[in-house]
């Protein structure tokens, strides 16, 4: 994960901006103050990024992280269009209670830009399909490049997107949080068709902690640094859950990145172990080779 990095993690200000007064409106308690869906996850699965998380004699690398996870941000598909054939593999092999997150593919997002792509969408939306119940948020991720003035072209396509397959969506150019008026036309529309906004967390991009969610689901990019910053950071995010808890969230999907991905289950288990603690949970708590 390069996104983000910097050489020195121990000069950056990694204190959580305020909660956003808008996440305080959104989260309006409406029903008993309980979690609906918690998943914490890595963003691969892949023995060659998960160096010592899989025993030895592991047979088959998916089979067994959903063991010990109970999500996975899917990346792949943001590469590539994956075939029915490939996700019905997939959730097949993953554990009865683990969800998948897949990534929009590149060629909507960053190709396509949005334009013109209402097939390419029900092509997409088709293929994960045979995922069935494990199939989780999906995520739209824009390139740093998508500027406001291109706001025209997110309407249409969230109208288009299927109101049964939940979408959340991440904007990298820091215009659509720090510029007010923008921020505020984006959010409405974020608002108006449910679709989650991501928070990405990561070292060199701290203008992307908007903290200001659209839903009752808080859909969190961490990225680690490899830093012993990592822990004590992933403690304020387990506050901050705390804080809106209080107020009324209901979903959490919180993914963890490394710099060197072998890291990602290490500090997954410190986080996973830290929210049951803290929320009564019983969230599996990853095993770890190290």
């Amino acid at each position: 994960m390069k996104f983000g990095k910097v050489d020195d993690p121990g000069k950056i200000d990694f204190a959580l901006p305020g909660t956003h007064q808008q996440t305080k409106e959104v989260l309006v308690q409406k029903e008993a103050r309980k979690f609906r869906d918690v998943r914490v996850g890595c963003a691969k699965w892949s023995r060659t990024d998960l160096k010592k998380f899989y025993p030895r004699g592991t047979k088959d690398e998916l089979a067994y992280y959903s063991t010990q996870f109970n999500s996975i941000e899917l990346n792949a598909s943001f590469y590539r269009m994956f075939p029915q054939a490939q996700f019905e593999k997939w959730g097949e092999k993953a554990h009865d209670d683990f969800k998948f997150f897949p990534k929009v593919p590149r060629i909507i997002s960053h190709i396509k830009r949005l334009n013109d792509c209402e097939r390419l969408v029900d092509d997409v939306v088709t293929n994960m399909l045979p995922l069935k119940d494990k199939l989780g948020m999906v995520f739209l991720q824009m390139p740093d490049n998508f500027q406001p003035k291109f706001m025209e072209r997110l309407e249409p396509f969230f109208k288009h997107w299927p109101k049964e397959i939940p979408l959340a969506a991440e904007f990298r150019h820091n215009d659509w949080h720090n510029d007010k008026t923008v921020a505020n036309a984006l959010n409405e529309l974020l608002i108006k068709y449910n679709i989650s906004s991501v928070i990405t967390d990561s070292a060199g991009r701290r203008d992307l902690l908007h903290m200001r969610l659209t839903t009752d689901t808080a859909f969190i990019r961490y990225n680690g640094a490899n830093h012993e910053t990592d822990y004590t950071r992933l403690d304020d995010w387990l506050d901050r859950l705390e804080e809106w808890y209080d107020l009324g969230l209901k979903n959490v999907y919180f993914f963890v990145h490394q710099n060197m991905e072998m890291a990602s289950p290490l500090l997954s288990a410190y986080f996973i172990k830290r929210f049951n603690k803290k929320f009564g949970t019983e969230l599996e708590i990853p095993k770890t080779l190290n």
